[in-house]
């Protein structure tokens, strides 16, 4: 069993704890305003979701840390505001990202129609071998619908994105997309040291390593070690 992590004890543990932490991976949350990115990020670190929740101003971060074949993985999780007058300000915070969770509501067509310019900014900034995640969040409003789960799907195939509709009010699906994206990023991250490994110019292959199909996510293996969040929620 991995060591448990609760930041209650001595420094000699807390210590010996950040020393046992294999990768730090930067994950970005980005869409539209109003979406849902801060009630995602707040019921995957703490299972809480805000009933009073505000448009987040600027961008904060927090943690979450969980163990993959066998190695700690820190997820430091960036809520980038989606608010127009704030893109310039969030597009620095895109780079040095592994991996990004791009959200749409679907009971607003708009902001899955805007996807696209969001997919177009995330690459102008990230790292090319980003792991993209498409997330139709609200899932539990199934009669305000109004973007297809097909409409996605067929987006995220073209774009190779991975998919996945969500709840962050009932909690349906967003461990399992978190953890699938951290999943993915792992493997980017596994292949790339292997590439090195075999003599390959760093990043020489990156292309292949983006998620390059659908992956409707239906549950996770993956075992949590820690839940801890960094900094406080300023819309919670």
């Amino acid at each position: 069993m991995n060591q448990d992590i609760n930041g209650s004890e001595s420094n000699n543990r807390q210590e010996h704890v950040q020393e046992k932490i294999d990768y730090v991976y930067k994950v970005v949350v980005i869409g539209d305003s109003a979406v849902g990115k801060t009630q995602l990020l707040s019921r995957f670190t703490k299972n809480e979701f805000c009933f009073d929740s505000k448009s987040t101003i600027g961008v904060e971060f927090q943690t979450r840390t969980v163990t993959i074949n066998n190695k700690v993985i820190k997820a430091q999780i960036w809520d980038t505001a989606g608010q127009e007058r704030y893109r310039a300000v969030t597009s620095a915070y895109y780079r040095g990202a592994l991996g990004a969770m791009l959200v749409y509501d679907i009971t607003k067509r708009p902001t899955f129609d805007h996807v696209a310019k969001w997919v177009e900014e995330l690459r102008a900034h990230a790292d090319n071998s980003i792991v993209i995640m498409l997330i139709g969040n609200k899932a539990d409003l199934v009669y305000q619908r109004a973007v297809p789960t097909e409409d996605a799907v067929e987006f995220a195939e073209d774009q190779g994105l991975y998919f996945s509709e969500t709840s962050a009010l009932s909690g349906d699906n967003v461990d399992t997309a978190f953890l699938r994206l951290l999943e993915e990023i792992n493997g980017v991250i596994y292949k790339k040291a292997l590439g090195c490994g075999d003599g390959k110019s760093n990043g020489g292959d990156s292309a292949s390593f983006k998620g390059s199909k659908i992956d409707v996510i239906s549950g996770s293996d993956l075992e949590i070690s820690e839940l801890k969040k960094l900094s406080t929620c300023s819309s919670c």
